[in-house]
């Protein structure tokens, strides 16, 4: 394990080259991998830890679409595929990759098969942070730990398929085995991280559903939405204030801000738009400071798991879900995104 100095803080991180792939397969070997949930993370993850070598079936509900698309993706009915109690029979580490509801409707079929030496793996510590609302309260005598990639599964998935990793923490909340942090690390390799760095179950929670809520998502939702209004407000055409407000940061600057920090981006535009950059930043900050502190205060009070348990428990949630993105969908910024791609280059018919 490394040691990565950080302005003065130490982190505690492991890459591929101190933990290499050989070592994760020789930990994994006896093991038997079973991935509960084939929906947002487990298909990047199942298959990435398949092509390396692990030995990998999933659980699913019969002739649900995801276990169609399981059978799609090569996991084969009655050996690679199997009913969901059969595959926690047969797992010695239970990936439980289902949603957050999803996790606590399943929890009492996923709890009895958490014999002596299991473990017991996730990839968000929301369950057992607010196990006061969820009621996942594992066994003592199983390991439990996270390994929480910093995407969606499908960005996993992509670039392991590219040849990169994706940065992902990982926590041990129980080591009952003794072997809970090879176990845990040799996971993180095998599904394809990039390097991981040590959090704990709550940190990793309170940080992931701010991001989700604030820049990676809801904040960003919102500031292109503000933008957007202003120009159009001003005159501009939609295709000007979509190509001002998100074409040009996703497609030109955050990839110079990903190769190597917002500072090199600003230093490789005009010396007007730094100027301006410079000059609005920190008012930003000051504007958007209050509401991610109240963010983040309603993350740690469980205000937020609280909301999501609910609404989210609900059986009508997948149609007022499909009410809300239909909003997003069809909004004049995003309709004026779906004809902007259509012009990219790549995405023109061939001549």
């Amino acid at each position: 394990m490394a040691k990565l100095n950080f302005g003065g803080t130490e982190e505690n991180v492991v890459t591929r080259d101190e933990f290499p792939l050989a070592k994760a397969q020789e930990v994994l070997k006896n093991e038997t991998v079973a991935v509960i949930g084939y929906g947002v993370q487990g298909p990047g993850q199942a298959l990435n830890q398949k092509e390396n070598g692990v030995n990998v079936i999933i659980g699913q509900r019969k002739n649900s679409k995801s276990w169609d698309k399981a059978i799609a993706d090569g996991f084969v009915p009655g050996k690679t595929l199997f009913e969901i109690e059969e595959a926690l029979e047969k797992g010695t580490i239970i990936c439980y990759l289902l949603s957050d509801a999803a996790q606590i409707a399943m929890w009492p079929t996923v709890k009895k098969h958490l014999t002596k030496g299991k473990a017991l793996y996730f990839s968000h510590g929301f369950g057992i942070t607010f196990n006061e609302q969820t009621g996942i309260v594992p066994p003592a005598d199983v390991d439990v730990f996270l390994v929480a990639p910093k995407g969606s599964g499908t960005s996993l998935r992509r670039m392991f398929l590219q040849g990169r990793g994706l940065n992902s923490s990982y926590a041990i909340f129980q080591d009952a085995t003794g072997k809970a942090w090879d176990r845990v690390i040799a996971l993180g390799i095998a599904i394809g991280s990039g390097y991981l760095f040590e959090t704990d179950f709550k940190k990793e929670v309170f940080s992931d559903l701010t991001g989700e809520r604030g820049t990676l998502m809801g904040a960003i939702q919102g500031i292109f939405a503000a933008q957007y209004e202003v120009l159009r407000k001003n005159g501009h055409s939609p295709s000007e204030a979509f190509n001002e407000t998100v074409e040009e940061l996703t497609q030109s600057l955050m990839p110079l801000v990903a190769e190597n920090g917002m500072d090199w981006m600003y230093a490789n535009c005009s010396t007007t738009a730094q100027r301006g950059a410079l000059d609005w930043w920190k008012k930003f900050r000051d504007a958007t400071l209050p509401v991610f502190s109240d963010l983040y205060n309603s993350v740690a009070t469980g205000k937020e798991s609280a909301r999501s348990i609910d609404l989210n428990s609900k059986a009508d949630y997948r149609e007022k879900l499909e009410v809300e993105l239909a909003e997003l969908h069809h909004s004049e910024m995003w309709q004026a995104g779906k004809t902007v791609r259509s012009l990219r280059p790549e995405n023109q018919p061939a001549k």
